[in-house]
């Protein structure tokens, strides 16, 4: 995981955590979210600083409850780290402006506010399994990523 925004790859997009994590445990495949791991081959995806967080909670929680262990966890950070996917230096700059109105106006969590600002911002398509954050991404003129 790139900390910084380097070289930019034909196609940039923000995804979420719901299509991260939906790559790591199998009882959570996608068609939608393999279609998006595959296309890191030409494309990079952009992240808010909170993801990193939102992956080891998903990572650890997991572990309580029996669905994955930590040497698959330890395995499967190392997969991620080589991929294309950048976390955004703004993010944390931005939670107590931008991003808390975002969750005001729009009904959204923080966390999910972050996603929604950062595709704003950036004027990217928007990669995720959230339901209600794909509908108030298209209401805020945010396309989805189609990979």
């Amino acid at each position: 995981m790139a900390k910084h925004r380097t070289k930019k790859r034909s196609q940039e997009f923000v995804m979420d955590c719901s299509v991260t994590m939906a790559w790591y445990f199998k009882d959570e495949v996608n068609v939608y979210a393999n279609a998006v791991r595959r296309s890191l081959s030409k494309a990079r995806a952009v992240v808010p600083a909170v993801w990193p967080l939102e992956v080891a909670n998903i990572l650890v929680m997991g572990e309580r409850r029996g669905r994955s262990t930590e040497a698959e966890a330890s395995k499967w950070l190392r997969y991620l780290q080589r991929l294309p996917i950048d976390v955004d230096d703004e993010t944390a700059g931005r939670a107590c402006s931008d991003i808390l109105q975002i969750a005001r106006s729009y009904d959204l969590s923080a966390y999910d506010a972050a996603y929604l600002e950062l595709a704003i911002r950036l004027g990217l398509p928007l990669a995720s399994l959230d339901d209600q954050l794909k509908a108030t991404a298209a209401s805020a003129g945010v396309s989805e990523y189609k990979p």
